[in-house]
């Protein structure tokens, strides 16, 4: 018996060690940690249960079926899975391990990253790629890209149904892209992961464009420019540690309602410095930033995608201990204007806040959608349709806060009484109306165009009339004009009131969201 168990503790030790001490050197000089070494830091100590430790490739072409040769046969095949906890709660882990074959996909190494997917949607537990890999395991051909499939089957099968999360650590390029571009969220790491479906050697080939991987598919490329990814940490650490943070904000699966942690910010706690907020210049921006961390507990806002499409703002963060989605207009970038990029970024967002039960808390201050032929010749109507179809189809509690500006069809899609919002705030700033005073005057009144005085007269006249919430107000699309330094007051009221909310869609398999 412990010739048996000495034999098991050096099998244990030999997988444990992957691609082995040069490989794992070479790892770090690079400035990345290990497979072992990643999921040690993002799970609980000691909680981290592995599955298929000694679980080997079967491929035996072009030299991979020598069982003489331990390079050839390495436990594991380049994937750590298994489960274990984040600050108690369970999760689904896999680690690619780029020091075995260079972290490439066999059939076998998905067949790992598949047993786990399966799993947690049975039991209902998110799960996290840590993903660094060359692609697909070239000496198995058709074999590995079998083994793709089958994990994008298994992101289809659980989108909606557990939280799915990708952390870039490494390369992943080719069809490895399209397995995170499934999952809720992409985080990478700058300087060492990168993502791109052909390299900078194709490109260059195909199209003479000569460019670094970097700048084809980094972290800051895909959080800044493409909004492929939705945040890019410094190294390894920040990566994991933010990972465990950013979990924390999210229900286990489609059936749990988010998780809730005790707070001593009190919900009827009054902010007098919101009161001021809003310049007197309504053409004069400010940070909508500022409202967000003034109103949730403790100022603690999980921002996602900051670097990409500025003019909205998406992030998680609580009230009264419980997760909500933020969606925010921000007028310091394009004056707050809806564009395309910003419609899809909110709306993916919504969609998800309502697969997971997640409520959601919008502040309005959106003068329209962004006009010019490079909007419209790239398709805002479809693009700003996704939208006004996310909130609509949204049957979690909504609160809206109008702050300023809600004029014309961006005051619809933003949430409104229209689309089934619960609870619609504004403030005694708040502007509502078909367009803004000064643009309305000079298509009603087009003959005093050449009396200034008239057309000033006039915008006033429009601005007494219509830019402020008391129309709405007089229509019930408003629920109730709010002093600015009560607002986390009313909201938490607000979701207090909502959190037994039962709301369903007509059935049906699916919508059609204008793709």
């Amino acid at each position: 018996m412990q010739e048996i168990i000495r034999q098991l503790d050096e099998k244990r030790t030999r997988a444990r060690l992957g691609g082995g001490e040069r490989r794992i050197k070479a790892q770090h000089d690079k400035g990345k940690l290990t497979a072992r070494e990643r999921i040690e830091l993002l799970l609980d100590p000691d909680s981290f249960e592995e599955w298929d430790l000694f679980k080997e490739h079967r491929c035996t072409d072009f030299g991979m079926g020598d069982t003489e040769d331990p390079e050839k046969h390495i436990p594991g095949d380049g994937v750590v899975t298994g489960y274990g906890t984040i600050n108690g709660r369970l999760v689904f882990v896999f680690s690619q391990d780029f020091t075995v074959f260079g972290g490439s996909l066999s059939e076998a190494h998905a067949e790992k990253i598949c047993k786990i997917m399966d799993k947690a949607v049975q039991v209902g537990a998110p799960v996290i790629g840590l993903n660094d890999s060359g692609g697909a395991r070239i000496q198995e051909g058709v074999a590995s890209l079998a083994g793709y499939a089958e994990v994008f089957q298994r992101n289809v099968l659980a989108s909606g149904v557990v939280p799915q999360i990708s952390m870039i650590m490494g390369p992943c390029a080719g069809g490895a892209v399209y397995s995170p571009a499934m999952t809720d969220f992409i985080f990478m790491v700058k300087d060492s992961s990168y993502m791109f479906v052909t390299g900078p050697d194709v490109v260059k080939t195909v199209t003479h464009e000569v460019v670094t991987a970097e700048e084809l598919g980094g972290a800051v490329t895909h959080s800044t420019k493409s909004g492929v990814a939705d945040l890019a940490f410094e190294n390894d650490v920040e990566a994991l540690l933010q990972l465990r943070r950013f979990v924390d904000f999210l229900p286990a699966s489609n059936r749990e309602k988010p998780p809730v942690r005790p707070t001593a910010d009190a919900a009827d706690r009054i902010e007098m410095s919101l009161d001021t907020l809003i310049p007197d210049n309504a053409n004069k921006p400010y940070d909508m930033k500022e409202l967000i961390l003034k109103v949730v507990d403790e100022g603690d806002f999980f921002e996602v995608q900051p670097g990409y499409a500025g003019n909205i703002v998406v992030g998680f963060a609580r009230m009264e201990g419980a997760s909500v989605g933020i969606v925010a207009n921000q007028p310091m970038v394009l004056a707050g204007c809806l564009d395309i990029d910003s419609s899809i970024k909110a709306a993916r967002f919504v969609r998800f806040c309502d697969a997971f039960n997640i409520p959601v808390v919008t502040f309005v201050d959106v003068p329209g959608f962004l006009p010019g032929t490079a909007q419209e010749y790239g398709g805002i109507i479809k693009h700003g349709a996704k939208l006004l179809y996310a909130y609509a189809e949204c049957t979690v509690p909504k609160v809206t806060v109008i702050t300023r500006k809600a004029y014309g069809g961006a005051y619809d899609v933003m949430s409104s009484k229209h689309l089934r919002g619960d609870v619609n705030f504004a403030w005694p700033t708040a502007e509502i109306a078909v367009m803004g005073p000064k643009g309305a005057v000079e298509i009603i009144f087009r003959q005093d165009m050449g009396d200034p005085a008239k057309i000033a007269a006039r915008t006033e006249e429009y601005r007494q009339k219509f830019a402020n919430p008391f129309i709405a107000g007089h229509r019930g699309f408003i629920d109730d004009v709010i002093m600015p330094h009560s607002t986390r007051k009313r909201i938490c009221r607000s979701l207090a009131m909502l959190k037994d909310k039962d709301l369903k869609n007509p059935w049906r398999k699916h919508g059609n969201i204008p793709l």
